[in-house]
């Protein structure tokens, strides 16, 4: 079983993806126990085999497969410290919306169409997954076009969940989202091709980022790439197309839509940062001046909104902006602090678009000036929306706490050997912080412990397949911030290789 460990945790999620198109019309909305056992064995066999050899100390966990041997062209997947904490995190999140899909996706379809209909659970799912299996491909891939081929897996089927889905102008929606992510992978390609036309080769291996480090168009490759994926992660500026197009999506896809939009975090370390630091570091000041900009931009403008979905789609701007401060630091802590902000952001910002979707299905609003006093009607899902904000605002014991401090370790350790512009850039990073505690907080008050507002006193908790699956994240969040070593053993030891690329 173990043989093909990593070709298994991408391909398994496929199969159930077909599985699940193909029982649909029998089972209707429980083929989402089909996705989560697709998914909890791509799990299992990550963390079952990964676990013990990665977190010993052994070597990472390489696999190679011939592709195209006429053009000397492989394909492979690669566990070591960087991508197994991202893979085992994006799919624990993945796995915990499929079963959150189940009840609201049936609340979905009803509001469509005004009856059930089994056949389109198989096409959400089918869907799901596919996005499911390319963002863990992302994580695990060796070669650029690889990685550029999974970063398509998951835009094609994106658009066609938004599309077919969604709430507000669904099919314009899924076009804006589809213009601005093919932009970004249009610009993402374009440095692929100046890597292959200065190195000869895809792939990514200490010699072939060297040898692109060194190369006369090395500025430009590293600008492209970084320009695509900036487009991908919407910094300000580029941000235009994000709020609507998390905040119209079904929203049990929502958690889905921020790691897509969260992996760029891991890509530009992955591939820059650890690959070419000398060459990154030269975009480092420019850098942390945008992403403290999109901070605080995110920020106010999610402080502002009163539309539950919209909130936390415009905090996931701000908050992808933290990821990027941190690389951009130039730190091997702070970068290593960015890749774990990421996986904890992800985990919080599940619970709060979760918290979301249920006040949607349980009371039919969107709009939090029009609920009040739900607390008492529905507490473990006020105990939940509270968890959540501690995880998103990095109070301790939550994941957020160790990920954040990790991160601002490494940003002030550089503002304090560097220049005072870095020092300034870092405070007001920061500063833009307290943000997050804002638009986290202040819809609890008003949404759970404000008055109580009248034709809401029939709402109820909603089913545990609703709220359990954020219980488990909640607890997966917090056993990561008492013992952090769960994932910053393995980020640190990657930060304590910079610069020998990807396969050491």
């Amino acid at each position: 079983m173990f043989q093909y460990l990593l070709l298994q945790s991408v391909v398994i999620p496929i199969v159930a993806a077909l599985a699940c198109y193909l029982a649909a019309p029998k089972l209707g909305k429980h083929v989402g126990w089909i996705a989560f056992a697709g998914l909890f064995a791509s799990t299992f066999l990550l963390i079952a085999y990964g676990w013990q050899q990665l977190f010993t100390g052994g070597a990472p966990i390489s696999e190679s497969y011939s592709w195209a041997p006429t053009a000397s062209l492989t394909f492979g997947f690669l566990a070591d410290g960087l991508s197994f904490p991202v893979a085992v995190l994006v799919n624990l999140v993945l796995g915990a919306t499929a079963v959150y899909s189940m009840p609201y996706m049936q609340n979905r379809i009803k509001s469509l169409y005004g009856e059930e209909r089994p056949a389109s659970y198989g096409m959400y799912y089918l869907n799901f997954l596919l996005v499911s299996a390319g963002l863990v491909g992302i994580a695990l891939s060796t070669n650029l076009i690889e990685l550029y081929l999974f970063v398509e897996l998951v835009l094609i089927p994106t658009f066609v969940i938004i599309s077919l889905f969604g709430y507000v102008q669904k099919e314009r929606v899924s076009i804006i989202y589809i213009m601005w992510n093919q932009l970004g992978a249009f610009v993402f390609l374009a440095g692929i091709a100046l890597f292959y036309s200065s190195t000869g080769t895809f792939d990514l291996t200490s010699a072939s980022l060297a040898k692109a480090a060194a190369a006369p168009l090395a500025y430009w490759i590293v600008g492209l790439i970084l320009a695509g994926w900036l487009v991908k992660m919407a910094v300000f500026g580029l941000h235009m197309w994000l709020p609507i197009t998390e905040a119209e999506p079904p929203t049990s896809f929502a958690p889905t839509m921020a790691v897509v939009s969260g992996i760029g975090a891991y890509v530009i370390a992955r591939v820059l940062f650890f690959g070419m630091p000398g060459i990154f570091s030269a975009f480092s000041l420019p850098l942390m001046a945008w992403a403290v900009i999109t901070m605080f931009y995110g920020g106010v403008v999610a402080t502002a909104q009163s539309d539950v979905k919209y909130i936390f789609a415009w905090s996931t701007m701000s908050q992808t902006a933290y990821s990027i401060l941190g690389l951009a630091s130039a730190s091997a802590l702070g970068a290593a602090g960015a890749v774990f902000f990421f996986g904890s952001q992800i985990l919080g910002k599940f619970v709060m678009f979760a918290v979301a979707g249920i006040l949607l299905t349980q009371t039919g609003l969107r709009d939090s000036r029009k609920m009040g006093g739900l607390a008492g009607k529905m507490p473990f899902t006020a105990a939940l929306f509270v968890l959540g904000a501690l995880i998103l605002s990095a109070v301790p014991p939550t994941s957020g706490f160790q990920a954040e401090w990790m991160m601002f370790a490494g940003i002030f350790s550089q503002g304090a050997q560097g220049s005072s512009t870095f020092l300034v850039v870092a405070v007001l990073g920061l500063i833009a912080t307290m943000f997050t505690v804002a638009y986290t907080f202040w819809p609890i008050k008003r949404i759970f412990f404000g008055q109580p507002v009248a034709g809401l006193e029939g709402v109820r908790e909603a089913p545990l397949t609703m709220t359990l699956p954020l219980l488990g994240i909640v607890v997966a969040s917090i056993l990561i911030g008492i013992y952090p070593d769960i994932v910053s053993k393995f980020l640190l030891g990657a930060a304590s290789t910079i610069g020998t690329g990807v396969i050491p």
